[in-house]
């Protein structure tokens, strides 16, 4: 093991740009990265991922961990996602139910704004990640940023700019879903569930460039971004599924949204999504509790109100202590999917709700993360989160938890609103035109 202080340098989306453009001028896999608040830092990097599709059986396998508490060190790990295990023949998912891969090296920004080279390795950090990570406008050829603007040198980085066209979900759909929801809670067979829909389209350029910007303009808290021939995922989620830290378990759910011009007070008076909350609260506390030690189970934080791109969401935190001898497979067995992108009771939610929606839900509500031998595992909600077709489509799913007290009219505006900071990242007059279709407006 090895880690070096590299000292402070580019943003992440710089960084990010310096080693896409390193990936293409090698012929190399593309970087990888988590960014906002995963492992105690700021970002976490893969210089190089060769994220390839895998089994379900085998997403976040770890070999030779070591059960620890938090540290300073990660070194590498898989990085990768699994997607939501529930699909529909009909409209079945363009990507693989999992992939990922294997990272002997990170590069780890810290909150002080202080990059570091970790490896699992002996090796020295190469003066190319050196010089990407302390001056990536020099590692491009004086590029400076990377994204959809005016100011990228084309000559010096090929493939700097991105495009998505987006085609609006079928509202009619969605609120036949909502009200079928609505029924089975009036009989008994389900007290909430989580119905969701999905915003489609055609993009151009590069995911990872797409991916850059938007950390840079929404600064999501659980943002992930890993490519391969496969296509690509760029999540922006803010949602902590679960992590683990030596026996330490935690989960954050999100239930209960509002927009961000809005009075936050609002969302915490709100009968329906207090309700929301906490009945998802209950059925992370009974997932977590089929690995946990008995006893161990707490709710250090309920109904918390806090930011996230374009909306206040209200945040709830589960911890437990982890049973001896629980892997991190036996933990995904007890808790996937998320609690809170499903409903309560989870089997019979997930039944219907495949009856429900038209369509498969992919990666969204799955799940994107890493599985460190030296820190641990960290894994977020896959929600507002894009997936990129190697055909050049791409997809964004969205949704709500369904109570008794929802309005179907009301629950197409959330989806519109969590959507929001993500169609806002594209060319605003084609956005503005799909929100106001979505809204019902001529």
């Amino acid at each position: 093991m090895r880690m070096e202080r590299l000292g402070r340098g580019g943003t992440p989306a710089q960084v990010l740009g310096a080693l896409g453009e390193r990936a293409r001028r090698l012929g190399t896999p593309p970087p990888a990265a988590l960014t906002g608040a995963w492992f105690g830092s700021a970002a976490v990097v893969a210089p190089s991922l060769g994220a390839a599709p895998v089994s379900a059986q085998e997403a976040f396998v770890c070999p030779n961990a070591q059960v620890r508490a938090d540290g300073p060190l990660i070194g590498g790990g898989w990085i990768g996602y699994l997607a939501y295990p529930d699909t529909t023949t009909s409209q079945p998912s363009a990507l693989p139910a999992a992939a990922g891969g294997w990272t002997d090296t990170v590069l780890r920004l810290d909150h002080d704004g202080c990059w570091w080279y970790e490896t699992l390795t002996d090796d020295t950090c190469p003066d190319e990640l050196t010089l990407a990570v302390l001056d990536p406008a020099v590692s491009v050829g004086n590029t400076d940023t990377v994204g959809n603007t005016d100011t990228v040198d084309d000559a010096a980085n090929p493939e700097p700019h991105w495009g998505i066209d987006w085609s609006l979900p079928d509202r009619d759909a969605h609120r036949h879903g909502v009200e079928q929801c609505l029924d089975a809670i009036r009989a008994g067979e389900v007290y909430q569930a989580c119905v969701c829909t999905r915003f489609t389209g055609d993009y151009t350029g590069s995911p990872l460039a797409f991916f850059a910007d938007a950390i840079t303009r929404t600064c999501p808290d659980r943002a992930a971004y890993l490519e391969g021939l496969w296509g690509a995922v760029a999540s922006l989620s803010p949602e902590l599924f679960v992590s683990r830290h030596g026996h330490r378990l935690a989960s954050s759910p999100i239930k209960g949204t509002l927009p961000l011009n809005r009075d936050p007070d609002d969302l915490r008076a709100s009968v329906k999504d207090v309700a929301e909350n906490i009945m998802i609260v209950d059925l992370v506390r009974n997932d977590l509790g089929r690995v946990a030690e008995p006893g161990s189970i707490a709710v250090p934080e309920l109904l918390a109100v806090r930011p996230a791109p374009g909306v206040w969401h209200l945040v709830s935190t589960v911890t437990a202590t982890a049973r001896p001898g629980v892997s991190v497979r036996d933990l995904l067995d007890a808790t996937f999917p998320p609690a809170s992108v499903t409903g309560c009771p989870k089997t019979r939610a997930r039944e219907l709700l495949q009856q429900w929606e038209p369509s498969s839900r992919g990666v969204y509500c799955g799940t994107v993360g890493m599985a460190s031998p030296l820190a641990g595992t960290e894994l977020n909600v896959a929600i507002r989160t894009v997936e990129f077709g190697a055909d050049g489509t791409c997809a964004l799913g969205v949704g709500g938890g369904i109570t008794i007290d929802s309005d179907p009219a009301a629950e197409w505006q959330e989806c519109l609103d969590k959507a929001a900071s993500t169609l806002a990242l594209s060319t605003p007059r084609r956005v503005e035109a799909v929100a106001r279709t979505a809204a019902g407006v001529p």
